[in-house]
Formats: C-alpha cells, sequence, structure tokens
C-alpha cells in the first residue's frame, strides 16, 4: 500500500513537467516557425526565371491560333531544358533534372507527332482538280479526301466511242464515277440527252436512285465523246465507307443532289451550249427533288412514251420549262416509277 502511494505521488509530481517539456518544446518549435522566413535566401539564378518565363508564354497562347498547341509545346520544351541546365549547373539537384527530362521528352514526342498531323498532303496530280472544284469548298480536309480515293477506288479510261454503260444491259449497283477528263454523252432509245463533263458525277442519278432498290439495269446508255478519264469507286465499299463517316456523307449526299440538279438543267435545256453547261453551279433546289432516274425512264412501259420524249427532246425555253416538266411528271406517275430523290 505504501508503494503504490509513493507511486502515485511520483506520477503527479512528474505530469506537470511533463506538460512544461511539451509547452518548452512548441515555444522552441514555434519561434523557430516565427523567424525560419525572417532571412530569405538569395534570388535564383537568371536561367531558373527563364524557364518560368517560358511556361508562362506557352500557357497564355490563345486557342484561336492555328498553331497554338505546336507554340505550347515547344514553349515547354525550351522551359524543361533551361531548368534542367538550371538545376545542373546551379543546384546539383539529381530530381529535378530527372522530372524535367521526364516532362522534355514527353513534350518532344507530342511535338513531333502534331508536325507529322500538319505534314503536306500529296494528291495525286489527276485528282488536284476534283478536290479543289468539289471538295474543299465544302471544307473537306486533304488527309480526309486522301482516305477518300486512296483505298477503294480506281482511275479508269474510255477511248472516244467506248461505252461507260448500256442501256438495259449494265447493272447500277457496281460503282459510282467522277468524269476527271474528256467529255461523255447521255443517250435514251437513240436519242441524245445531255453531255456529262469534267468535275461531274457521271451515273450519280443511279446511284442516288438505286439506293433502295439493288438489281436494276441503265435504263441509259453513257458513251464517251472525247478519250476521257474518271475516277471510279466500288459502290459497296463506299457506301461502307460513308456509314463510318457522317461528315463525308452528308458531303456526298450534297454533291450527288447538286450534280443530279445541273443535269436536270441540261435534260430540260438540250440546246445548252458546252460552254455555258460547264459553268452551271447552282444549289440543290425543289428541282433536284425530280430524281434523274425517273427522268431518264420515264417514259418506258407507258403510252405516251414517244409522244413525252418527242415533247421533250425538242428542248425548252424559258416559257415551256414547266410545261414539260408537268409532262414528265405526268409520266411518272404513269409508269409506277416512285423513287424520290432527297436532297
Amino acid at each position: 500500500m505504501a508503494a503504490f502511494t509513493e507511486m502515485n505521488q511520483s506520477l503527479f509530481t512528474s505530469v506537470p513537467l511533463l506538460y512544461g517539456g511539451i509547452g518548452s518544446l512548441n515555444d522552441t518549435s514555434t519561434g523557430h516557425n516565427m523567424t525560419s522566413c525572417e532571412n530569405w535566401k538569395e534570388v535564383h539564378h537568371f536561367v531558373f526565371h527563364l524557364a518560368n518565363i517560358c511556361f508562362a508564354v506557352g500557357l497564355v497562347i490563345p486557342t484561336t491560333l492555328h498553331l497554338h498547341m505546336v507554340l505550347l509545346r515547344a514553349m515547354l520544351m525550351i522551359g524543361c531544358s533551361l531548368f534542367i541546365a538550371w538545376a545542373t549547373l546551379y543546384r546539383c539537384a539529381l530530381d529535378i533534372v530527372i522530372w524535367n527530362s521526364v516532362f522534355l521528352v514527353m513534350n518532344f514526342l507530342h511535338f513531333i507527332y502534331l508536325l507529322y498531323k500538319m505534314r503536306p498532303i500529296k494528291i495525286d496530280r489527276e485528282l488536284k482538280s476534283v478536290y479543289k472544284r468539289m471538295f474543299e469548298p465544302l471544307h473537306v480536309r486533304e488527309d480526309m479526301f486522301q482516305r477518300l480515293t486512296g483505298q477503294f477506288c480506281t482511275i479508269q479510261t474510255l477511248k472516244k466511242g467506248q461505252t461507260y454503260a448500256a442501256e438495259d444491259k449494265t447493272s447500277v449497283d457496281e460503282r459510282l464515277s467522277i468524269l476527271l477528263k474528256g467529255k461523255m454523252k447521255v443517250s435514251y432509245r437513240g436519242h441524245f440527252l445531255h453531255n456529262i463533263y469534267t468535275n461531274a458525277f457521271i451515273d450519280s442519278p443511279e446511284f442516288r436512285s438505286t439506293q433502295m432498290n439493288r438489281g436494276e439495269k441503265f435504263q441509259v446508255t453513257i458513251t464517251a465523246e472525247e478519250n476521257s478519264k474518271f475516277l471510279c469507286w466500288s459502290r459497296e465499299r463506299l457506301t461502307y465507307f460513308l456509314e463510318s463517316e457522317p461528315f463525308l456523307n452528308e458531303v456526298f449526299r450534297y454533291l450527288i443532289g447538286k450534280d443530279i440538279t445541273n443535269k436536270l438543267y441540261s435534260l430540260n435545256d438540250p440546246t445548252l451550249s458546252d460552254k455555258a453547261a460547264k459553268k452551271i453551279d447552282r444549289q440543290p433546289s425543289l428541282c433536284s427533288q425530280l430524281s434523274m432516274m425517273q427522268m431518264r425512264n420515264s417514259m418506258a412501259s407507258t403510252s405516251e412514251t414517244d409522244d413525252v420524249l418527242n415533247q421533250f427532246l425538242r428542248g425548252s425555253t424559258a416559257s415551256s420549262l414547266r410545261n414539260n416538266q408537268q409532262v414528265l411528271y405526268n409520266a411518272y406517275e404513269v409508269g409506277g416509277l416512285q423513287h424520290g430523290l432527297l436532297c
């Protein structure tokens, strides 16, 4: 019992000392913290500040600038290089050197990747005119156009008098083509309908009108009037590719609708001169809702075939244009052709 009492007394007498010891330690640390920033170290070397200036400049480059990502990576690389030089020459800090070396390599790889993406795309000389005339105004990038034309299309030629498509013989499901050079003639039962010039689709009406119905044949004959060269896509592979590229799919819809409109205009005015026809550059309008495929074979299987054809082939003046369109529309209804054309 006496021993227990002595132990309690020693414990109680030691507690104030313990608290006093802790308090003295806190006072010491507080005093150290209060005086730790009184003596500031000297300013770092100019290289250190130059590195931070490079980082700041890179971060304030506006994103509206075309090369902002390239410039950002370049400034980050310069900043990391300056940090490495500062840490090696003036601080001898291995950890700073290692971290900035890692950042330098990462930014360098990204910089090379950006330069690779910005490399000039070399478009085939024979396709430059098509790209400049048809695709570039619609903001199709060169690399996208190269993917479109570099994988599943070919450049083919026809000599004067050779046939691209024969009436009631050639299938419309095989291809889609753009005329690169020369001139072609479209005829129906031996009657001239219109010409096809460079930078225009050859079989756009058939492509649009038979998207839902396969196995049909050309109802017109397309013949090369000059030595011609054309860009030809496999229809099946092109359709599959466009399904995975929504932007290009919309571009093709627009171009084909516009091409059909131009052909419709030429078809309604067979007397149009070659020079004037080449300058036609109309926007898709209500007229493009009339399928050229229907117009080309609208007279088939109707009792009014010859009358409609003869009336149509006489040519259309400005006053009779709408009448001929109404006659053709009536022929569509009689013939039971119901393929609509979406603009």
